[in-house]
């Protein structure tokens, strides 16, 4: 009997698609859940302290993208077209790495949940993303945001990080030190 060939072009069990997919689960599921909690017990634009001014709870909706970029009337759209796009280029990224690469994975996986989340919600409603993480003191406030921006932020570090420790070993360079002759 001739072996059946893989469904995927890559081994699915793989370390880096552990780290995938439970960053990927982790991060949607979270932002699911606490824009969910966020829409039933905020009012919107009413900031309820969470400690003390430094971090508060503020019920937002962003048609746009982050720091409230828009393109008018067709950001809902525009903006859901261009997730898909990143979904589908992370995705490539994802099956182009190394097998035991856990940390490109795990930034792929977060970065994907983020943008994955955020694309939800434009598609569930015209008002757009929800956002309630309020940082700042007084009249200075950071953006306001929400666990989606957050794995979109961290897992683009890490994947920095992947891809500048990827380039110095094909260049040669090792942290290690030079051992001793």
């Amino acid at each position: 009997m001739p072996a059946q060939p893989p469904l995927l072009p890559f081994d699915a069990r793989a370390p880096k698609m552990l780290g995938y997919w439970i960053a990927l689960a982790v991060f949607l599921v979270v932002d699911v859940i606490t824009k969910q909690v966020a829409e039933r017990t905020l009012v919107l634009h009413r900031p309820r302290p969470v400690i003390g001014e430094w971090v508060q709870f503020t019920l937002a909706y962003n048609p746009g993208a982050a720091f409230s970029m828009h393109v008018g009337d067709a950001s809902r759209w525009v903006f859901s077209i261009i997730a898909i796009v990143v979904l589908i280029l992370l995705w490539r990224m994802l099956r182009e790495a190394p097998p035991s690469d856990v940390l490109r994975g795990t930034a792929v996986g977060m970065v994907s949940a983020g943008a994955l989340g955020n694309l939800l919600d434009r598609l569930r409603s015209e008002r757009g993303v929800v956002d309630f993480l309020d940082l700042g003191v007084g009249s200075w406030r950071f953006y306001t945001f929400n666990v989606a921006d957050m794995g979109v932020t961290m897992g683009a570090v890490l994947l920095a990080w992947s891809l500048w420790q990827e380039g110095r070993r094909h260049r040669g360079h090792d942290d290690r030190p030079a051992s001793a002759a």
